[in-house]
């Protein structure tokens, strides 16, 4: 990938499109933006980089009017304004995705985009431009489809497609290709350097370093609310710019040497109907994962990873007993809490809601899969629950106000630590996680992964579903890619390829043969 075209000598004249001073912000024991200067000019790809909790979301979310500084002032080109809220900002020409999405469920995708747009366009003029923008963008999307039947994956295509049909002056993506393949990323930063060469300002949150390496002209970096440096990326190397962001290189993971056991998990020949009219019906999904090994399923979202994860935790029984098993046990009919008898724990994607429940304490939210705290006569020891999840805060450095601190007062990143740490700990015969460090800093991405390996070295299963394709060629011993609700034949870590998978990810590959499934079910 080249870098993003330079400002043109007018841009370098202009005043800055944007421009920060002084602006700071606090919440009880938190103090999340403190005197933060930033200045971003026309045409220019900006990134702002820090770890998790150090500010950035809170920072965009008062570009964007949908937080209110406590001090500071905000210029754009040149002129102070006051941004009280996202329609003013849209206003001023500032669009925003967001990491934690801002849809109404029960709209469609079209009636979600319509609310941002000009209202004197139809309904059926944004559903047309919808088509048009996700054609031209490489991004699938169905119009008609009400957003609660849509994936994590597919809700952030909404916000993506809602911000480029703004026709922003200053986009503000906040981790936007973490549901894109290998080749959509690359036409969505021909798209963004295309914005910028029309004097579009784009500031770009990611915890992918390549990306903003090769994407950005510009970095801001923050650390605990404060801006602690700035830099050209392209000058940089991801090393260099770990060690500008968290103070240190991340630990290297350790390789392990392979020692697989008995199969843990089964699945055979599944085929599962869809259980909504935009779902995604399942057609003879077939994969094993073996005690000692990481295995991973890549793929873009809205394929039917949603659909198998249903049925591999329980949410979903409608599965033949034997369809699925764990430890040679049929448990295609079993609930959630009789597989998690089994050892059987499970990371969902949605971190609130499905996750953690937001207006409960961390310490309560370990209930929701942990029952260490729970004594003879089901009585709770309130004591060892506050430590359980004081030794989780601690060893996995979430940042947030104790085990007391309701789930909803945390970062994406930091929830998404703790829920991770919580099941990790239970130290489960089978581990399945969804998008494990989504959203996650660089330095709690390599911990995470580190602790997933550690999980099979002991002898655990570990079965992972990503979008980061990086990630799955870091941990995993074998991939399948899931497309179109089929699920392709087991492709060893050593032959995978960026390119390869990314093709696989469109359904095209190659039936499985005979040698094939051989090598699957006896690989060691």
């Amino acid at each position: 990938m080249t870098a993003s075209p330079t400002p043109s000598s007018r841009s370098a004249a202009a005043p800055p499109r944007l421009q920060l001073f002084g602006i700071s912000k606090s919440y009880p024991g938190v103090v999340a933006n403190s005197d933060i200067a930033l200045a971003v000019l026309p045409g220019q790809i900006h990134a702002v980089l820090g770890e998790n909790g150090a500010g950035k979301s809170t920072l965009m979310k008062i570009i964007y009017g949908s937080v209110k500084p406590d001090a500071g002032s905000v210029s754009i080109d040149g002129q102070p304004v006051v941004v009280r809220n996202p329609q003013e900002a849209r206003a001023l020409g500032i669009s925003m995705v967001f990491q934690h999405f801002s849809l109404f469920d029960t709209l469609t995708v079209a009636e979600n985009v319509w609310l941002g747009l000009d209202k004197h366009l139809t309904l059926a003029d944004v559903s047309q431009r919808i088509l048009e923008t996700t054609k031209a963008y490489g991004l699938q999307l169905d119009p008609t489809r009400p957003v609660h039947t849509l994936s994590v994956g597919e809700r952030q295509r909404v916000e993506i497609v809602r911000a480029l049909m703004t026709h922003p002056k200053l986009l503000i993506l906040d981790e936007p290709t973490s549901v894109l393949t290998p080749q959509a990323v690359e036409n969505l930063f021909v798209t963004l350097r295309t914005l910028s060469s029309q004097g579009c300002s784009i500031l770009y949150i990611s915890h992918k370093l390549h990306e903003i390496r090769a994407l950005c002209t510009a970095c801001t970096v923050l650390r605990a609310g404060k801006v602690s440096g700035e830099c050209d990326p392209r000058e940089e190397s991801n090393a260099s710019l770990s060690r500008l962001m968290i103070g240190a290189e991340p630990p290297a993971l350790e390789r392990r040497v392979l020692k697989t056991g008995d199969v843990v998990l089964d699945v055979k020949q599944l085929d599962l109907a869809k259980e909504e009219q935009f779902g995604v019906d399942l057609h003879q999904v077939a994969l094993q994962v073996r005690a000692g090994e990481v295995v991973g399923i890549a793929g873009v979202s809205g394929n039917g990873q949603k659909e198998l994860l249903y049925a591999l935790s329980g949410e979903d029984t409608r599965a033949a007993a034997g369809a699925i098993t764990v430890k040679g046990q049929g448990v295609g009919k079993m609930s959630p809490a009789r597989r998690r008898r089994l050892g059987v724990h499970f990371v969902p994607e949605e971190r609130l809601g499905r996750g953690a429940v937001p207006l409960l304490p961390l310490a309560r939210n370990l209930l929701l899969t942990r029952k260490d705290a729970v004594g003879a006569g089901g009585w709770l020891s309130t004591a060892r629950l506050q430590a359980q999840a004081r030794m989780i805060i601690e060893r996995y450095k979430v940042k947030c106000g104790g085990p007391q601190a309701v789930a909803k007062s945390l970062s994406g990143g930091n929830l998404q630590k703790f829920i991770m740490g919580r099941e990790i700990d239970a130290r489960p015969a089978l581990l399945i996680v969804s998008q494990p460090t989504w959203g996650v800093d660089v330095g709690a991405s390599s911990q995470i992964r580190g602790e997933l390996l550690k999980l099979a070295g002991a002898g655990g299963a570990v079965l992972v579903v990503s979008e980061e394709l990086d990630e799955l060629f870091e941990i995993c011993d074998r991939l399948y890619v899931m497309a179109k609700g089929q699920l392709s034949p087991s492709l060893p870590r050593a032959d995978a390829t960026v390119e390869k998978v990314g093709l696989w990810m469109s359904g095209l590959w190659a039936p499985a043969t005979a040698a094939d499934k051989a090598g699957a079910r006896h690989e060691a």
